[in-house]
């Protein structure tokens, strides 16, 4: 027989290294032909920080996003950046690299004022050129700008950037304390169908809704989303590095007898919700969600297979041999 069942869990999930004090630096090289050489020393593992990262920069200056080149090489050229991890990189390296574009903005403003008939404070730029705010027909083209400074006035237009949260240490009376940078907010609703003769579950829907602060690129937001409601469902159901704990017989050793979902395993409807609660700290307001898209899959899951057929399974992967044994006992 057949049964289904919905669940739903939620979760929060902090930004950034617990306690603070991670770093990440940034520097930004506008060229005479107006491209720009934004440097960090974040890795991108396949979750877009380049691309956002030279979004926020483009923003910043006021250029296409096609105009800035990102170096991320290694750490001859590449600044600090305290990893690839916390879920840390849009909101700590982001925020370096609007401190960095706004360093290199402010010279290059500085240089072309005077070209302009305008003190710096009264220029902007938006959309490739430089304006006078309050009399947009005295413009520049940015391009043009940064040839005049670097090459006619000799100006070197390099920008930097660093963001640190501060140390934040518990009270020795309260163990109260500052513990992270900000938190983000998510759930998620499974909707199962469970066979009580074979002990299999398949997840026939997925909703997941996270709190991205700010989604910087959207469709990037969505990726991470539905990327970790399938992980999260491989690890509910499917993944499992010790079958036979606490024995270590049949571990597997490869990808031929560690089993993980496939194309196959996608849910027959599986949506990414993005909700917006800005930071007060994140760049434009943005904090990560990297890693918790992941966490919030699993308990819904689980719990969607209670629902269906009354019985809480606590450990991972909720395997046909163990729903078996625990219909069994019921």
């Amino acid at each position: 027989m057949k049964k289904r069942g919905v669940g739903i869990a939620a979760a929060h999930y902090p930004t950034g290294f617990a306690g603070g004090g991670d770093t990440s630096q940034a520097y930004i090289k506008v060229n005479s032909n107006g491209s720009v050489d934004l440097f960090v020393g974040s890795v991108d593992l396949g979750q877009g920080c380049k691309t956002v990262l030279a979004q926020i920069a483009a923003e910043e200056l006021g250029v296409p996003y096609e105009q800035v080149r990102v170096h991320n090489e290694g750490t001859a050229t590449g600044p600090i950046c305290f990893g690839t991890g916390a879920s840390r990189v849009t909101y700590t390296a982001g925020n370096a690299v609007i401190s960095a574009a706004r360093e290199a903005r402010s010279i290059l403003f500085e240089a072309i004022a005077p070209h302009l008939q305008a003190k710096p404070e009264e220029l902007t730029a938006s959309e490739g050129r430089i304006s006078v705010a309050n009399d947009p027909g005295r413009s520049v083209a940015f391009s043009e700008a940064a040839n005049m400074a670097t090459i006619f006035m000799g100006t070197l237009i390099v920008g930097r950037g660093h963001s640190r949260r501060e140390f934040s240490f518990p009270d020795p009376e309260t163990g109260a304390c500052d513990s992270f940078c900000t938190l983000a907010w998510a759930a998620t609703l499974a909707e199962v169908e469970v066979d009580t003769e074979t002990g299999e579950v398949e997840v026939l829907r997925l909703v997941s809704a996270f709190d991205a602060g700010k989604a910087i690129n959207p469709l990037l937001v969505e990726g991470q989303i539905e990327g970790g409601a399938m992980m999260g469902l491989g690890s509910a159901l499917m993944e499992n590095l010790y079958p036979n704990y606490p024995s270590m017989d049949g571990q597997p050793r490869s990808l031929n007898t560690y089993v993980i979902p496939t194309a196959a395993d996608t849910p027959e409807t599986m949506e990414a919700v993005i909700v917006e609660c800005p930071s007060s700290g994140g760049p434009y307001g943005a904090k990560g969600i990297g890693e918790m898209t992941a966490n919030v899959p699993m308990p819904a899951i689980v719990s969607a297979i209670h629902d269906a057929v009354g019985v809480w399974i606590d450990e991972l992967p909720v395997t046909p041999e163990r729903l078996l044994r625990a219909l069994e006992t019921t």
